[in-house]
């Protein structure tokens, strides 16, 4: 099929081509054209297409696109009344909800920079932060009033806010009343997101992504996960990372429903998913976990089967998690390989994760993916080397002037694998997680793999930590399943029926819980170490 072929066919099944009254489709067009790419122009044509369709629904209720956008615009001169202009920096922390939606696009039509922040930050990150970045508005849910404690109290604005609220400090929906709905002339200076990281020491990085200049990455995108127009999605996943946000942002262009909570629930989202007959889930696979693990009862008792898509990426995704999934909900888990920084690199299809569990998938629409070694050069099918990506999602570099590296024209993923025969990517770990034990180069990941599939064993992750005897040998840190038990003997002979001798794990430490970040990643460096 030719490019003009397959673009128009995403199209159509994106309902980018329906049918609509003439000032409908030249409203939406408009919107378009003053703001080019990005949220400004996918929420004010969104508005334009289906005015009435309900937009948002979350823990305040429901708002329609028309709503949205009235209070987006009303919020935008707020913010221009407190002095905001092109260029300044407005720090958003945030949980899912539509103040926060609000918050970003209104920030991006008075042409700021919204420093997206991780809800795991600190009180010292957000503060020198805020400083580091001349922040001149700080938007915070009440919950978040203590982590802002050492920014100026005059720059805060509540973004969620409860009954109890302090009367000292303004929100966002108390700041909105009153303005005016009409829309605003596009700003000086084109608005933009930078993402944060989640370090737990240290100052947050900075990523700065580009709003697209064409449609080529939506057509990417929407060919490899088959989103329709107008559906009900349900983005579990938090908008302050990559994943939650670009789903978000893409779908603008569907004119969706979002249904948006506050905090993961694996019960409340069965029962959007129910209520709401959404067609698709945006999740990090320990979400998936979650609902796996849910109650059996609540599980068998629901109806599931709008669901068409559970879109899932932010970390890894355990070997047969995907397969235990689908057996219990819908064949439906479209497996997001990528980063902040690279985009995406592969895409994992419900077929893939069936036939081939624990593979990426195949790179989408307009990617190059290869496998480089050492030396730069593309290795062999089936050999193992760091993953190189490109395609239409530029990375802007971090905020502190550094970028990725690159080889061929490539972005240096950081990441190590290889393509099988059949051209699917599958991901042995990041590049600095291998370790040598005796002279074997090995991954956690293949270890990580094979101990979540223990009956009794719930969550689990594999480091690498120093030996006299082998240089470096594999432990891990396990939590057991409420009401089971299992012995460190159990699991090194569990483990050498299913991996390589030398990846047994040396050292086992049981934990009540893994120190896991709102994505699902383990931050690793909080965790306790062996003697």
């Amino acid at each position: 099929m030719s490019e003009l072929g397959y673009t128009l066919k995403v199209f159509r099944r994106i309902g980018m081509l329906k049918p609509l009254p003439p000032h409908r489709l030249i409203g939406a067009g408009l919107q378009l054209a003053k703001w080019g790419p990005g949220l400004p122009s996918g929420v004010n044509a969104a508005a334009k297409r289906f005015p009435k369709q309900t937009a948002i629904i979350d823990d305040a209720g429901e708002i329609t696109w028309s709503g949205l956008a009235d209070q987006i615009n009303q919020f935008t001169q707020a913010l221009k009344d407190r002095g905001v202009e092109p260029g300044d920096s407005i720090a958003v922390l945030a949980r899912n909800h539509r103040h926060m939606i609000v918050s970003i696009v209104a920030i991006m039509q008075a042409g700021g920079r919204v420093l997206l922040l991780n809800t795991m930050a600190s009180r010292s990150q957000l503060g020198e932060l805020a400083k580091r970045e001349d922040a001149s508005c700080v938007i915070v849910d009440q919950e978040f009033l203590d982590v802002a404690g050492d920014v100026d109290r005059s720059t805060i604005v509540l973004g969620w806010a409860d009954p109890d609220a302090p009367g000292d400090i303004p929100t966002v929906a108390g700041l909105s009343a009153g303005q005016p709905t009409k829309g605003h002339p596009k700003p000086a200076r084109h608005g933009q997101i930078i993402i944060f990281t989640s370090g737990t020491t240290g100052l947050p990085k900075g990523a700065r992504r580009e709003e697209p200049k064409d449609l080529k990455p939506l057509i990417a995108f929407f060919g490899a996960i088959p989103y329709r127009g107008n559906s009900t999605i349900v983005i579990a996943a938090p908008l302050f990372h990559s994943w939650g946000l670009i789903n978000f942002a893409f779908n603008l262009s569907t004119a969706p429903t979002y249904v948006l909570r506050r905090r993961f629930d694996p019960l409340q989202v069965i029962r959007d998913v129910e209520q709401h007959r959404a067609e698709a889930l945006v999740v990090v696979p320990l979400m998936m976990q979650r609902m796996v693990d849910a109650d059996p009862d609540v599980i068998a008792q629901a109806d599931v089967s709008s669901l068409r898509i559970t879109a899932s990426s932010g970390s890894a995704l355990a070997g047969e998690l995907a397969n235990h999934y689908m057996d219990l909900f819908t064949d439906s888990v479209y497996n997001f390989y990528g980063a902040t920084e690279t985009g995406w690199v592969t895409i994992a299809s419900p077929t893939d994760l069936r036939e081939a569990p624990g593979t990426a998938g195949t790179p989408p629409f307009r990617t190059t993916v290869k496998i480089l070694g050492p030396d730069g050069t593309e290795v062999p099918q089936g050999e193992t080397g760091v993953i190189h990506v490109g395609n239409d999602m530029p990375f802007g570099g971090y905020t502190d002037g550094n970028t990725k590296s690159f080889a061929d024209g490539l972005m240096n993923s950081g990441d190590v694998g290889h393509f099988d025969e059949n051209g699917r990517l599958f991901v042995s770990g990041r590049d600095d997680d291998m370790i040598i034990s005796g002279g074997e180069n090995v991954f956690p990941r293949e270890l990580e793999d094979a101990l979540i599939e223990h009956p009794d064993i719930s969550d689990v992750v594999v480091t690498g930590i120093t030996d006299a005897k082998f240089g470096q040998v594999l432990a891990a840190y396990v939590v057991v399943k409420d009401g089971r038990s299992v012995s460190e003997d159990e699991l090194k002979a569990y483990a050498k029926e299913r991996v390589a001798r030398f990846a047994v794990p040396a050292r086992t430490m049981f934990l009540d819980e893994l120190p896991r970040n709102p994505t699902g990643k383990v931050m690793k460096r909080e965790l306790p170490d062996f003697e």
